[in-house]
């Protein structure tokens, strides 16, 4: 599937909604609650996409017989 604004805006307004609602219930988040820890998560999702559009890698599962 690939991402139009649309779809970019929706995952915001849920995130958004997501994040109000824990705040508002006093729990916490399940994500790293400091910048820190989100620009960990991004820079996974780059290395993961940079890896893809070079089109290198190791099917682990195949390997594994999975």
């Amino acid at each position: 599937m690939s991402s139009t604004p649309v779809v970019t805006i929706a995952a915001l307004v849920v995130g958004l909604t997501v994040g109000a609602l824990f705040a508002f219930l006093r729990v916490p988040i399940p994500a790293p609650p400091e910048l820190p820890g989100v620009v960990a998560i991004v820079g996974i999702y780059l290395g993961f996409k940079l890896v893809g559009y070079a089109g290198v890698g190791f099917d682990l599962l195949e390997a594994l017989g999975l």
